[in-house]
């Protein structure tokens, strides 16, 4: 009999150092515009997947995708990986993704001719909850121009919860500088559809200032 409960005490701190383990891990999501062109803006985009490679510790997952026609399927994610907690595994897994990343920028001369951003957020959040972490972020660079092709269906509500979406490097429309309006409106509407779904949000432009970005 003790040797009984003995076990069920060991199983049942093994399964409570797995969920503190969990919950102390960062899971991060980054959408990467490949609209137009914004093609232009991609070595920005690897600056800030080289800030994170060298900030997240064994446990923390990344996932970097592209925001293209339908963005909510598996092959729009360029990379992601769980780090592992072995330092040799860990670095090596670090040169791989940014292999892949690489190989993904030197290819990404042409365009999409649309920016599913609702498919690419609703595909971020199953990533990250599926990680178990227990602080999530997407990030999403791009202008925040949602252009969709016909029949895809994205006015809907998106579940954000404990979620923090941070819009980086969102630069202005031509159409932004004869209406300045037309700026401030797009990012207001993201701010209240991120927010109505539980998440948090923030802008971050200067990205000389990309340590802040998991603050």
């Amino acid at each position: 009999m003790r040797k009984y409960i003995y076990l069920l005490l060991l199983c049942a701190a093994v399964i409570s150092g797995c969920a503190d383990s969990s919950s102390r891990a960062t899971s991060v999501y980054m959408l990467v515009d490949c609209s137009g062109t914004y093609t232009s803006e991609l070595k920005k985009a690897k600056a800030i997947v080289g800030y994170l490679l060298g900030t997240l510790q064994p446990g923390d997952a990344l996932a970097v995708a592209k925001i293209e026609s339908g963005s909510f399927t598996e092959k729009d994610i360029i990379a992601k990986v769980t780090f592992d907690k072995r330092p040799s595994v860990s670095n090596n897994q670090k040169r791989a993704f940014q292999k892949k990343l690489d190989e993904f920028v030197a290819a990404a001369a042409k365009g999409s001719a649309y920016t599913d951003i609702t498919g690419g957020i609703l595909q971020g959040a199953e990533f990250l909850n599926e990680t178990g972490a227990g602080k999530k972020y997407i990030l999403i660079f791009s202008d925040l121009k949602e252009d969709l092709a016909k029949g895809l269906i994205r006015d809907f509500p998106i579940r954000m919860d404990g979620v923090t979406v941070i819009a980086l490097n969102v630069t202005k429309l031509r159409s932004d500088n004869v209406d300045p309006r037309e700026y401030t409106s797009r990012l207001d509407a993201w701010q209240k559809r991120v927010e109505k779904g539980g998440g948090k949000w923030r802008v971050i432009n200067d990205l000389e200032r990309i340590e802040k970005i998991l603050e």
